[in-house]
């Protein structure tokens, strides 16, 4: 990250580091804007340490840590993610052998454009997506997770009218072409994936597809289904391994409610992928730090490292 910052320029190196924690911290402390996060660096000593605002120095403003994302830029962040991903593996903590897909959604930072309304009106890039009666303004992140430590693996981050069959064999790519100690053996997602564009996809991965066939699919054959009331149907072993798709379930559910995902204050695909990267990152260094603290069956434990980390 750092080598991704710095400036040809004399003079003293910009505070990338204390930047960098600053962004984390928002997401760990699930603080909803950067007005209140430099208002609290204003006036807490506790986080101005923590976050490298030294003596006399101003903390950082909005528009400070808005330029550090942008310089940073989303490949840099993806490479600090791989970084954490691949500690972990070290650690024994992945298994990995089977990874479960999903999508979820998160609202743009922008109006829809009352001359346009298929576009935003401050964000062109986001895209429509139905929820319930309503038609709202956002974008899709499509996330693959180990379904044992309940761990992300892999992200894409695309506009929410983006099919989640489109954005699979990239996700996949991504996720399963880095695994080197275990081999995927198993990917599970729900019927949204059902194509065989991606099931060749899978295979071609040497993995098995664990994903559910619709009604008019596969007529009169033993396969996995499942009905409307989201009951599993077909061969058991399938059903079981079906089972663990709710893994990345959860895995999407501690980013929202924990880590700030929802808390979306940016524009444009390359920032909303930083600002997803950064909550990934912050869910994957709060289970290194339980490792490193001997804690390694409270790498999901959320609460407690917030409250080492920082007393509101």
């Amino acid at each position: 990250m750092q080598r991704s910052y710095e400036r040809k320029q004399t003079g003293r190196h910009p505070r990338s580091h204390g930047q960098f924690k600053t962004e984390l911290f928002k997401r760990v402390a699930r603080i909803e804007n950067y007005d209140e996060l430099h208002r609290l660096l204003q006036n807490d000593e506790d986080l101005r340490r923590l976050c490298d605002v030294k003596e006399g120095e101003k903390p950082y403003h909005p528009s400070i840590l808005s330029r550090f994302r942008k310089r940073v830029g989303p490949d840099a962040f993806q490479q600090i993610m791989t970084h954490c991903v691949k500690q972990l593996d070290r650690t024994n903590v992945l298994d990995a052998r089977t990874v479960a897909l999903d999508a979820t959604f998160i609202k743009a930072y922008s109006r829809r454009d009352p001359n346009d309304s298929r576009h935003g009106l401050s964000d062109s890039e986001a895209g429509l997506r139905k929820q319930g009666g309503n038609v709202t303004l956002g974008y899709g992140v499509h996330l693959a997770a180990d379904t044992k430590s309940e761990m992300p693996l892999g992200v894409v981050v695309e506009p929410a009218n983006t099919n989640e069959k489109k954005a699979a064999p990239t996700l996949l790519k991504q996720t399963i072409k880095r695994r080197r100690k275990r081999r995927v053996r198993h990917v599970v997602a729900d019927s949204q994936y059902s194509s065989q564009a991606v099931r060749n996809e899978v295979e071609g991965l040497h993995a098995k597809p664990v994903i559910p066939y619709p009604r008019n699919q596969k007529k009169g054959k033993k396969v996995l289904r499942v009905d409307r009331r989201f009951r599993s149907h077909g061969p058991i072993t399938l059903r079981r391994l079906y089972r663990k798709r709710s893994a990345v379930e959860r895995v999407v559910s501690r980013l929202k409610t924990y880590f700030g995902l929802r808390q979306l204050r940016t524009r444009g695909l390359r920032n909303v992928l930083s600002h997803v990267l950064l909550c990934l990152i912050a869910l994957l260094g709060n289970a290194l730090s339980a490792i490193k603290q001997g804690l390694p069956l409270r790498i999901r434990s959320l609460i407690h490292f917030t409250r080492l980390t920082w007393r509101r």
